[in-house]
């Protein structure tokens, strides 16, 4: 029979992501809007959520935060552009994303002394074999597989390369090592449930002597430059952004900023992310027709829950358009390039009550297409 309980919120999409409960636009403080982000409240607004992403994740003494344009993307390609090319490269990848990454350093950077550390979909390569000697360029979480890197552990604490990590949508939800990272990336639209366009760059001294004492041979565009006459530019980690950005987002995030606090911080955001998990894997426990994409219960990620199920790809399809027309979960198929499956956004912006609410509508629309 058809559930009865439908989820107070059906937003499930990995990205933009659900708004945090009780999301209200007119609780924006609006009051940097139509002034310059260069004026001492706009740049007090942009330094402000640099300062907080900081304060709020715990980061070690010396890292710099600095808001970016173009997403996590534009992070991730200033950090590849301006710091490769003086060691050799281990790419670590096992999805979309962080095959786009190794795709960009031997296609576009084309450097040569790469090293593809790959595995596929619901997988991950052996870690072990990451070179401390290079530099390593990964995602923490897969967020079109469902596999994210267990801990650590694996990376060398006396490394001589850096350490480039795409975190978008870990930060926030996942335990990070922050002393064993040099680079981390992430936007807002992810774990926070920001608004898009922006990226975070957080750097370590390491990242910062990296690019005091190194210039790349190939140009750099002017949105990825980070120094000048050879020294940081501090003032892009202090609120003197390197182009124009919407001060109507920086408001919001620094809104989901104030509810991540509200809630108890970092911690309190990580537990409602894998109490959300916890629901699906006692829902998968319990049904034999679907399954974890990943394919190792430590790799099993808290927020881009992928599934498979024992279906044809255009009965999946079905599913999720069943989900969408009820109105219980909207944007749930698996990404482009991911298997066929199920992709639910675990987040801390998702109530653990949405999430339970839904796994009755799942196993329902597995039966109306299968039946």
């Amino acid at each position: 029979m058809q559930p009865q309980v439908k989820p107070n919120n059906p937003n499930f999409s990995s990205g933009p992501c659900s708004k945090r409960p009780g999301y209200d636009v007119s609780a924006l403080d609006i009051s940097t809007l139509g002034r310059s982000h260069r004026s001492s409240l706009g740049k007090a607004a942009l330094q402000q959520a640099c300062d907080r992403t900081a304060e709020l994740l715990g980061l070690p003494e010396g890292y710099r935060v600095g808001v970016v344009p173009a997403s996590d993307t534009g992070a991730v390609e200033m950090a590849l552009w301006s710091l490769l090319g003086q060691r050799p490269v281990d790419v670590v990848h096992w999805e979309s994303f962080g095959s786009g990454w190794h795709s960009d350093i031997t296609k576009q950077l084309k450097l040569e002394d790469v090293r593809s550390l790959t595995a596929e979909y619901g997988q991950l390569p052996d870690l072990s074999e990451v070179n401390p000697a290079h530099d390593v360029v990964f995602t923490w979480n897969g967020t079109t597989s469902g596999v994210k890197v267990p801990n650590g552990d694996w990376i060398a604490d006396d490394r001589e390369g850096l350490t480039i990590c795409d975190a978008t949508s870990a930060v926030f939800a996942m335990e990070l090592p922050w002393e064993k990272l040099d680079v981390v990336t992430f936007s807002w639209q992810k774990v926070l449930g920001g608004e898009g366009a922006h990226g975070m760059l957080i750097l370590s001294p390491r990242a910062v002597e990296r690019l005091e004492t190194y210039t790349p041979p190939w140009p750099l565009p002017k949105i990825f430059r980070m120094t000048k006459g050879g020294k940081l530019i501090e003032g892009i980690f202090k609120g003197a952004t390197i182009n124009t950005p919407s001060m109507l987002c920086v408001a919001d995030y620094l809104d989901a900023l104030n509810w991540i606090e509200s809630i108890g911080g970092v911690a309190a955001a990580i537990k409602k992310s894998e109490d959300n998990l916890a629901v699906v894997d006692g829902f998968v426990a319990e049904n034999d027709w679907i399954q974890f994409l990943a394919q190792e219960p430590s790799t099993l990620s808290n927020t881009s829950i992928c599934l498979t199920v024992d279906a044809g790809a255009d009965q999946v399809k079905q599913m999720v358009k069943l989900l969408d027309q009820e109105g219980v979960a909207y944007d749930i198929g698996a990404y482009r390039d991911a298997p066929d499956g199920l992709r639910l956004w675990g987040g801390a912006t998702v109530e653990q009550a949405d999430m339970e609410a839904l796994m009755p509508w799942l196993k329902w629309a597995y039966e109306q297409v299968t039946a």
